[in-house]
């Protein structure tokens, strides 16, 4: 007597089913994407209403589709819900970029640190290929450029920290590098603002790759204040005021 197959064999049904799944949530992560990039750019004002029907015309998805997208902003922490009555996008405020800014000074050093006591020949290769990257679209910063650029400091940043072991630093980092976006949008516009931003990371760069943790770890937590200081002056000056934030 022949054995019959522990799995039953696929039907036409089950691959229209998966093929439907699988269209779901490719849209869904489209979805999450526009919103997510939306939120951070301010093209979706700090602590404004999220309504789902303005959405559903406005991104072209179902009510289901959102729904999903933005459940995923709220782990994020881009997003709030607020019980049965929706959702509204997180405020920005000066003291949230201040605690932002504390956290990754905490993780980040102590990740540089251990990047250059274990990291090896290549997250040396990885590093500089990075820093040569990115090098090429900061000197200056354009906003024609600012999104490219943005994904390639991105990459300069996980490369830097690449060398030590925990993926759980890296989740971490990642939120809260979100968040520092949305800020530096605000300063990237300021006007007479006055940064080397390539400078401070060819600084960086030499002294991790030199093995000079110290140094390093110093100039990695001025890179990471610049922009709270140069946003709490511009404030105290009148010369910015944050949109939808205190």
């Amino acid at each position: 007597m022949a054995k019959r197959p522990f799995l039953p064999a696929a039907t036409a049904d089950d691959s229209a089913q998966s093929a439907v799944i699988d269209t779901s949530r490719t849209l869904t992560e489209q979805t999450y994407n526009q919103l997510r990039d939306d939120i951070i750019e301010g093209r979706l004002e700090p602590g404004s209403k999220l309504r789902i029907e303005h959405l559903r015309t406005q991104y072209g998805v179902g009510a289901g589709t959102l729904r999903e997208a933005l459940t995923r902003l709220v782990s994020d922490a881009l997003v709030s819900a607020e019980g049965q009555r929706g959702f509204r996008v997180t405020p920005i405020a000066i003291s949230d970029l201040e605690d932002i800014t504390r956290l990754r000074v905490h993780i980040e050093i102590e990740a540089l640190r251990q990047s250059i006591r274990h990291g090896g020949d290549v997250w040396r290769s990885q590093l500089r290929a990075s820093y040569e990257a990115i090098s090429a679209l900061e000197q200056p910063i354009t906003a024609a450029y600012r999104r490219q650029w943005e994904a390639l400091n991105v990459r300069f940043h996980d490369a830097l920290l690449a060398g030590q072991a925990s993926p759980w630093t890296h989740k971490v980092l990642r939120v809260l590098a979100r968040h520092s976006e949305r800020y530096r949008c605000c300063a990237i516009v300021l006007p007479g603002l006055v940064r080397d931003v390539h400078a401070e990371h060819t600084e960086i760069f030499e002294l991790a790759l030199a093995g000079r943790e110290a140094r390093a770890a110093l100039a990695l937590e001025a890179h990471i204040c610049a922009t709270p200081h140069l946003l709490l002056q511009a404030l105290r000056d009148g010369r910015l005021v944050l949109p939808g934030g205190t």
